[in-house]
């Protein structure tokens, strides 16, 4: 890192250092991380007596000094994409939070894979009141927030985060176990699960799914689980699998309700009847899954919640008030619809 690069965000006096010091030049020069140097400007807990003591040694000796600038009275929320279903429940979580706090919303689009139009850069630049990220936030987006010193939270991560990353999940390993105990209790034995990708909140549904299989001493069969991506398309192809073997399962499971969409078609396609032939149980509990036919049984994940309770953490941490706890998991519940029933003989 080259120590005395200008910004706009990190200007000292000179001090026996860099003629202009940035937080990150702090950072490094203690062996600290970003957020532990913000964390020791702003007077704020979590930080070991001999690291505070380092890292304000390094902020008198530089004269380093927060950045003036104020932050604009907004809420920025991002999301990679924005196709999803779920997003309006997430946006309505937010605003309602904003409105009672008399603060504004800009909702972003960054896009996946590094192929957005928008960046971080632009939401630094805009320098709202705090961001959320919906699914994940990279490290090196963390550091420009926090050498910016705009708070942040992360909503529903997909990836593992460090301790001292603000976020707001949901109880999936309890969501996994209560669906699954659910169809165990109708007298399913053949109970498959279509999975997502590798992130934690799949694997946590995954477990969950295991745990009721081993609860109810009914054995593993890896030939059903399949892992494949969060869309109807995928989940219906999966299902296809599922549902074409000699011994096909009598009950699916998802990872989310998309993927539960596509196992109506693909149950459709070959004839069965939902849940004369197959019962189906998603995850999340979208507003239109009580509309299909048969209404669909889904474990509900309280976005609207989820998201009230992470702008309400993010709008704390940016006034600088101290938080019980940085983490948040709210509860998930099974909501038992006419996609379920016991298997035909």
């Amino acid at each position: 890192m080259r120590p005395g690069g200008s910004s706009a965000d990190g200007q000292g006096s000179r001090g026996d250092g860099p003629g202009s010091v940035t937080i990150a030049y702090i950072a490094e020069s203690a062996g600290v991380s970003v957020p532990t140097v913000s964390k020791v400007l702003n007077r704020r807990s979590g930080v070991a007596e001999g690291t505070r003591a380092r890292v304000e040694e390094l902020i008198s000796r530089y004269g380093y000094r927060k950045p003036p600038g104020t932050r604009s009275n907004v809420v920025e929320l991002v999301f990679r994409e924005l196709e999803s279903m779920w997003a309006v429940e997430i946006i309505r979580g937010v605003e309602r939070v904003a409105r009672r706090n008399r603060v504004g919303v800009v909702v972003s689009e960054f896009g996946l894979h590094d192929s957005a139009v928008m960046s971080m850069d632009d939401t630094v630049g805009r320098r709202p009141q705090c961001v959320l990220s919906v699914a994940q936030l990279s490290e090196a987006e963390r550091a420009q927030l926090t050498a910016r010193n705009i708070p942040f939270v992360v909503f529903d991560p997909i990836d593992e985060l460090p301790d001292d990353v603000p976020f707001v999940g949901a109880t999936n390993w309890r969501g996994g176990r209560a669906a699954v105990r659910h169809l165990v209790g109708l007298g399913h034995r053949r109970v498959a699960m279509i999975s997502g990708p590798d992130h934690p909140f799949c694997r946590a549904r995954v477990a969950g799914y295991s745990s009721a299989l081993r609860e109810a001493g009914v054995p593993a069969d890896p030939g059903l689980l399949v892992r494949t991506l969060l869309t109807r398309e995928d989940g219906c192809a999966a299902a296809r699998d599922l549902l074409s073997r000699t011994e096909r399962p009598t009950a699916i499971f998802t990872a989310n309700d998309l993927q539960a969409i596509g196992v109506y078609q693909a149950a459709r396609e070959l004839g069965l009847s939902i849940p004369g032939d197959l019962s189906v149980v998603g995850f999340d509990d979208l507003p239109v899954v009580a509309w299909m036919d048969p209404p669909l049984t889904t474990v509900h994940q309280p976005l609207a919640e989820m998201a009230i309770a992470a702008t309400e953490l993010a709008l704390a941490i940016g006034r600088g008030e101290e938080v019980p706890q940085s983490g948040l998991d709210i509860a998930t519940s099974l909501v038992v619809r006419e996609s379920t029933a016991p298997p035909a003989d």
